[in-house]
């Protein structure tokens, strides 16, 4: 509605969705419709973008197969790959996803990227303590004591 107003005022189609902040050609799909139906036209949006390929019903069957983990599809870890939730995607739903799209059904369930923090079998705590507590402190002090090296300039002869 602003975009409307901005354009009953004059304002080119550029200025307007510079001002609104949208691309020009939202604008000019706005122009046309608010001169062939008015204000009326822009209230009566139809819905952006594709319809979505799974029902409420099948992303719910979906968050119950994410909930149960891998484990219940056979896998030998409790570690969700892309591929994976595609493939719990199809088996629920009859629906193929692309591994590399799968990632916006999960964000949409709530769901986020996580990589599981590796150890090494052989870690030593207090070594790793020790470290932090006397080597480090070390290593940060004469960091500070040695001059920057971009200060020194070397005189020409």
């Amino acid at each position: 509605m602003r975009a409307a107003s901005l354009l009953a005022k004059g304002l080119s189609q550029s200025e307007v969705a510079r001002r609104v902040g949208v691309h020009r050609q939202s604008v000019s799909k706005w122009a046309a419709e608010l001169e062939a139906k008015g204000r009326a036209g822009l209230k009566k949006a139809g819905r952006a973008g594709r319809k979505p390929r799974l029902s409420a019903e099948q992303i719910s069957q979906i968050k119950h197969g994410l909930k149960r983990g891998p484990r219940a599809l056979g896998y030998e870890t409790s570690l969700w790959t892309a591929n994976r939730v595609a493939y719990l995607i199809e088996q629920q739903s009859g629906v193929r996803y692309h591994p590399g799209h799968v990632w916006r059904l999960l964000r949409q369930l709530g769901w986020s990227c996580q990589r599981p923090a590796g150890r090494v079998l052989e870690r030593d705590e207090k070594a790793i303590a020790r470290w932090k507590q006397v080597r480090w402190p070390k290593l940060k002090q004469g960091r500070a004591a040695r001059p920057d090296p971009s200060f020194h300039r070397r005189e020409r002869a």
